[in-house]
């Protein structure tokens, strides 16, 4: 856990964060918080993060997403030595997506 953030005040964040049912939820609570580019800028590295996952290059992730060299090479070292939540969320994400198609 990053000692750089963690607190009080981010601690009630996560945790209302945790209390969306829905992702309608999440959409509404996210305007609330964030601006469009924010929230857009935290979608393009989560779709950075997996298709990193996925061995693509940073060529083909810049043409898809948009996002910058600096984007997907501060994903990619967050993949690498961050503290592995990209790789669980995407593991998860993977997971219930063929769940679905079952």
């Amino acid at each position: 856990m990053s000692r750089k953030i963690k607190n009080e005040l981010t601690d009630k964040l996560f945790e209302s964060i945790l209390c969306m049912q829905t992702v309608e939820e999440c959409y509404q609570l996210f305007e609330d918080l964030c601006t469009v580019n924010e929230i857009n800028a935290i979608a393009q590295r989560m779709e950075v993060a997996r298709m990193l996952d996925d061995k693509q290059t940073y060529v083909e992730i810049a043409k898809k997403t948009g996002a910058s060299t600096a984007t997907i090479s501060r994903v990619n070292r967050c993949l690498h030595y961050g503290t592995n939540e990209y790789k669980i969320v995407i593991e998860r994400m993977r997971a219930k997506e063929e769940n679905q198609t079952k």
